[in-house]
């Protein structure tokens, strides 16, 4: 507890009898309600039947917890505080706006972990930053660039507002674990599409070079399989091919994992092998 002079904190040596009140809320939380069961004190007073407003500051800056106090806002958890201080970051926020923009609206916690582990590894893999990954000009998320509505709202949200947004919290949640140690939900996935690869099947991109769904589960749109039929050959010193076969494939995309309205999907390997593609790029 301490002897704090700060006024928004004192110790029990701080305290005179006028400040112990016998009508409180009891409670590990200690309510500094004075038989107020509305009022709320920062962080927690002394805990105890009879209810000492010591009102200790708990391991947070002053400025911060004397806003709390002023505003009178319920206790935060040690979750919410955490989350609170990454979106001192731009590129954490950005991040979480991309995945929360390129999820479906459905707010499936694993799909947009996987959406924001993607690109964590997308931009560890080219040596850059999300920020220039994801910036203004940006082809990789068009979430990020295109105006997406999502991303626009929760960039337009406070700190405070998007800790009220369930959808939201899970986006920060998603940022927070992929740019630490979360789990990998995308199974290594470099790519994802959402629901633009069934109502533009016959010229998505993907669609063209070939596709395959290693588990049916991943087909969540009920749409076909496509194969195409290369042979890569290796080149000569001019850069023209030779009678060598480097390798054959029958389709350029393999999926991974499907969440929400999202397929991910990295490059399989016979294309790899015949082509030398980065598995990025």
């Amino acid at each position: 507890m301490g002897n704090s002079k700060h006024p928004f904190s004192l110790g029990l040596g701080d305290l005179d009898p006028g400040q112990i009140c016998p009508a409180r809320t009891p409670g590990s939380l200690g309510i500094n309600d004075h038989a107020d069961p509305s009022g709320w004190s920062l962080f927690g007073d002394t805990p105890g039947p009879i209810g000492i407003c010591s009102s200790p500051v708990p391991k947070v800056g002053f400025g911060f917890a004397a806003q709390l106090s002023l505003a009178g806002q319920k206790v935060m958890s040690a979750e919410e505080l955490e989350l609170i201080g990454e979106q001192n970051c731009p590129e954490f926020v950005l991040l979480a706006a991309v995945s929360y923009g390129e999820a479906s609206w459905k707010n499936v916690a694993e799909e947009m972990a996987a959406i924001a582990k993607v690109i964590v590894r997308q931009k560890e893999a080219r040596k850059t930053s999300i920020a220039k990954l994801l910036g203004p000009n940006s082809s990789y998320a068009f979430a990020a660039s295109d105006g997406n509505a999502r991303t626009g709202a929760f960039l337009k949200a406070s700190p405070k507002e998007r800790l009220a947004n369930s959808g939201m919290v899970l986006a920060l949640k998603a940022a927070q674990g992929a740019m630490g140690d979360g789990f990998d939900y995308s199974s290594g996935a470099y790519f994802w599409d959402g629901a633009d690869i069934k109502s533009n099947y016959a010229n998505h991109p993907k669609v063209k070079l070939g596709i395959k769904f290693t588990d049916p589960k991943h087909n969540i749109y009920g749409i076909a399989e496509t194969s195409v039929d290369k042979t890569e050959y290796w080149l000569d010193a001019n850069k023209k091919p030779t009678a060598n076969a480097r390798g054959k494939y029958k389709c350029v995309y393999e999926s991974t994992a499907a969440y929400g309205g999202t397929i991910f999907w990295k490059y399989g390997a016979d294309f790899l092998k015949a082509t030398g593609n980065k598995v990025f790029a």
